[in-house]
């Protein structure tokens, strides 16, 4: 076994082996890398007595070797495909979206590049799934428009596998069809949560972006969102429209709800902000965006994004106005798809503005934060929401740029739009010790 022979090669030295001379010598005899870090990674796991301690020794070396590119010619690849509240621009993406549906059931309206790490998987990967290393990372943004982005804190995480791609109108057609979920936006409006609507308004729908046809005032998006009865992820624009042809786009009007059920349905879960920025920045450190330091490097689009005058122009000229389908862009260096644009994605966090600045002042390394235990957004005090990330095909530098990595957003649970999807993470069968560590500040 690849294993025994690896474990053999260091039973009688002092010192540990020389894997990058052993691991070429695997290699001319046909190992590939995969196979080779497997095989060592049974071997810790397993553990072989005196062989153990020198192959502990010379697995990070091994690793950085990898990491750097220096062992082999081609790097091990996982990328197979299968709003700040002193903004008032921001907060009225939100507070617009929120209350374009509280509208339509009111009485009021009848209408620095470092090089990912290539850790070892715990296993065989699933279906779709690429496996992010546990690592520490810098959280958050520097940027001014981003009050809620700061400051930068250290995190600590655990490895866990996540979706290479957004969940598709396939997959969730799928979902759908096995268990014959009824997704929120098909579902009529209770009476018990809407008491001053009138009858005829609690009918079931989503809100939809309706870009008006002049230039407006960025500061209320009640001008460009409307509760569109019938607008539902079959029906993204309303009643009129469908998905025919649109499989590979990802699905959306979803619901926080709905992301749980599928989540629970497919047994992953949905990821915690740390998770998505960690992923997000795909091995870069504290970049502006998920590829690197320029929005369109060489004049080429990276992201599904918003170009032209906004909310009333889109001039497409990344090639889409709305949705694209999965994998139209090049993936991060983790081998992700789509986490910057395209459509934002639900976090299992709570939101409050302030998150960061509690972790930071706690003055050590977060370790597998999991978001705050409760809810507070300033513009509307009242709605308690999740956090959304990674920006969609709406993210402007004129209105909402939050499509930079550390950029947050937030939505009220169970309003789905027509730029709002997900995707899913699992966790390691192998567990990880998480805790608290003291900064080294």
């Amino acid at each position: 076994m690849l294993e025994e022979e690896l474990a053999s090669s260091g039973r009688h030295e002092r010192v540990p082996v020389r894997f990058e001379s052993l691991l070429q010598s695997l290699r001319k005899r046909g190992f590939s890398v995969d196979q080779t870090l497997m095989a060592i990674h049974s071997i810790l796991v397993r553990g072989y007595s005196e062989r153990l301690a020198a192959l502990s020794f010379a697995v990070p070396m091994l690793l950085i070797a990898l990491s750097t590119g220096s062992l082999f010619a081609s790097p091990i690849s996982h990328m197979g495909l299968d709003a700040s509240d002193d903004n008032p621009q921001f907060a009225s993406r939100e507070s617009g979206i929120s209350q374009a549906k509280r509208h339509a059931n009111s009485d009021a309206n009848t209408a620095g590049r470092q090089k990912p790490l290539r850790a070892i998987a715990p296993g065989t990967a699933p279906p779709g799934m690429v496996w992010i290393p546990a690592g520490e990372f810098w959280m958050g943004s520097d940027e001014a428009k981003f009050p809620d982005a700061r400051p930068w804190h250290r995190v600590r995480l655990s490895g866990f596998w996540i979706d290479k791609t957004l969940v598709t109108n396939r997959q969730f057609a799928r979902f759908v069809s096995e268990t014959h979920y009824v997704t929120v936006a098909e579902r009529k409006p209770r009476a018990e949560d809407y008491p001053d609507a009138p009858p005829e308004n609690l009918v079931a729908g989503s809100v939809v972006f309706t870009p008006p046809a002049h230039p407006v005032p960025l500061d209320n998006g009640m001008q460009w969102w409307s509760y569109v009865k019938g607008a539902n992820w079959r029906h993204p624009q309303g009643p009129a429209s469908d998905i025919k042809g649109l499989d590979m786009h990802p699905v959306v009007h979803i619901a926080y709800e709905d992301a749980e059920a599928y989540a629970k349905w497919a047994s992953k879960r949905l990821p915690t902000e740390a998770e998505f920025e960690y992923a997000e920045r795909g091995g870069l450190d504290r970049k502006p965006y998920a590829w690197g330091s320029e929005l369109t490097p060489g004049g080429k689009h990276m992201a599904n994004t918003y170009q032209g005058h906004f909310p009333e122009k889109n001039t497409a000229a990344d090639g889409y106005v709305g949705t694209s389908p999965i994998g139209s862009y090049k993936p991060n260096g983790y081998g992700l798809y789509d986490m910057s644009g395209n459509v934002w994605e639900w976090t299992s966090d709570w939101y409050r503005p302030d998150y960061y600045q509690s972790l930071a002042s706690a003055g050590a390394i977060a370790a597998n934060p999991k978001g705050p235990a409760d809810s507070y957004d300033p513009s509307e005090p009242d709605v308690p929401k999740r956090v959304h990330r990674g920006g969609s095909f709406l993210c402007t530098d004129q209105y909402c740029s939050r499509y930079m990595a550390g950029g947050r957003g937030k939505g009220e649970p169970s309003t789905g739009t027509n730029h709002l999807g997900f995707r899913l993470v699992k966790d390691s069968v192998i567990p990880v010790a998480s805790h608290t560590v003291a900064s080294s500040k």
